[in-house]
């Protein structure tokens, strides 16, 4: 292989709401922290250890502002993108350094939005007062025999 792949691909919950920074020009960059978890079973003692792993995340322009107008902490997104390094001047003369995954593509899987819509909708079904027409088999009043 003559090339070199920097490719990331994550599953995790965000450790927060998407924080959003504009520039001059109309665009935009969103980050967030995402945590993935390795789950295994510590031989000599039997015990199950958790280990997270914070990911800090950038999304440009659009797909930024799709990000912060669904996403909010603890929800789970599918991501890839690329490792980009990244270091500035800190405000007391220190040099600072940081890892970022620059997303490419993302796939929502559960949010807490959807959720929430989705109990309201289900207690209001369970909850609407359905009449039931004994002359009509038994059928609710509403629904009509074809």
């Amino acid at each position: 292989m003559n090339g070199t792949l920097n490719k990331v691909m994550l599953i995790g919950h965000l450790g927060d709401d998407v924080k959003m920074h504009y520039f001059d020009g109309g665009n935009c960059i969103g980050r967030f922290q995402l945590a993935t978890n390795e789950v295994y079973v510590n031989k000599t003692t039997n015990e199950k250890i958790t280990s997270t792993e914070w990911h800090n995340l950038v999304v440009r322009n659009k797909a930024a502002e799709i990000c912060e107008k669904y996403l909010s902490k603890g929800d789970k997104i599918y991501v890839e993108g690329r490792i980009k390094s990244r270091q500035w001047q800190a405000e007391d003369g220190s040099t600072k350094h940081t890892m970022e995954i620059q997303v490419t593509e993302f796939t929502f899987l559960t949010t807490k939005k959807d959720t929430e819509s989705n109990k309201a909708l289900n207690s209001q079904e369970s909850t609407k007062n359905t009449n039931f027409d004994p002359q009509n088999n038994g059928l609710p009043i509403n629904d009509l025999p074809f």
